[in-house]
């Protein structure tokens, strides 16, 4: 099946340098952001998913309604997926019980069968392509999946396999450098190395955000989850503001 062409402008920004700066900053502010509401406040995970399910709802809505791209709240939707990741999978994994072996698992199952479904409906899983309605709705669900797999992901890594939040970032980084690798030195379809390297960066913000926030008995720097909350908010305006936010091309993927 063919993807269907449109002259319509995407509304998902072009996959630049400054793309994967903010949205590793957006990964990690969803892993403080989303612990500082349901720890910190004390809410809870299932509180917690519910009040940022429904950000991640308006949001979306928002974003699907809109009639070309806008930077701030094409961000804002991401921090909210990224949000509503941490809260669900660890709502998934601890309250539920399913361990992080038993989370990985399904969230992968069903970002798998998210993606195939998109395919199978739009004819393409690329970014070029998201220029209706139809194709937002399954982008922004395969990003929530993924945004709660990352969590769960990067969870397992740093505190069920005992490898600690540096080790652990400098893994997922690996990862990124070698997937940036295969961009520029194999012919493996972009499309591809896109949704690896987006599913990376989020388990490389969760242990970058539990980096900060952990207790340093824990192998954390121990800084208030709001304020690293609100210096990543700070930083993400920054470079929504610096930083070039064009359209991604509305074509055929390859």
């Amino acid at each position: 099946m063919q993807a269907a062409t449109n002259d319509r402008p995407s509304k998902v920004p072009a996959i630049t340098f400054g793309f994967w700066i903010l949205k590793i900053a957006a990964t990690t502010l969803g892993e403080t952001g989303g612990d500082a509401v349901s720890m910190s406040l004390g809410l809870g995970y299932l509180v917690g998913t519910c009040i940022f399910a429904c950000l991640f709802a308006a949001f979306v809505i928002a974003q699907v309604r809109a009639t070309k791209l806008h930077p701030w709240l094409y961000w804002a939707t991401i921090v909210a997926t990224t949000t509503v990741g941490t809260t669900l999978a660890d709502f998934a994994d601890r309250s539920l019980g399913l361990g992080y072996p038993g989370g990985v698992s399904s969230l992968l199952v069903l970002l798998l069968a998210s993606l195939v479904t998109w395919r199978m409906v739009m004819g393409s899983v690329s970014v070029n392509t998201v220029v209706s309605a139809r194709a937002e709705w399954f982008y922004w669900v395969t990003v929530m999946l993924s945004q709660t797999l990352g969590t769960a992901l990067g969870d397992w890594t740093a505190d069920t396999q005992g490898l600690g939040y540096l080790a652990s970032a400098m893994i997922f980084g690996g990862i990124l450098l070698v997937v940036a690798l295969a961009y520029f030195w194999t012919s493996v379809p972009r499309t591809v190395l896109f949704w690896v390297a987006f599913i990376v960066t989020r388990p490389l913000g969760a242990v970058v955000g539990d980096f900060l926030d952990k207790p340093i008995d824990h192998g954390g720097l121990a800084f208030s989850r709001f304020t690293a909350s609100a210096v990543l908010i700070a930083f993400m305006a920054l470079g929504i503001w610096l930083l070039p936010q064009r359209p991604a091309n509305a074509a055929r993927a390859t």
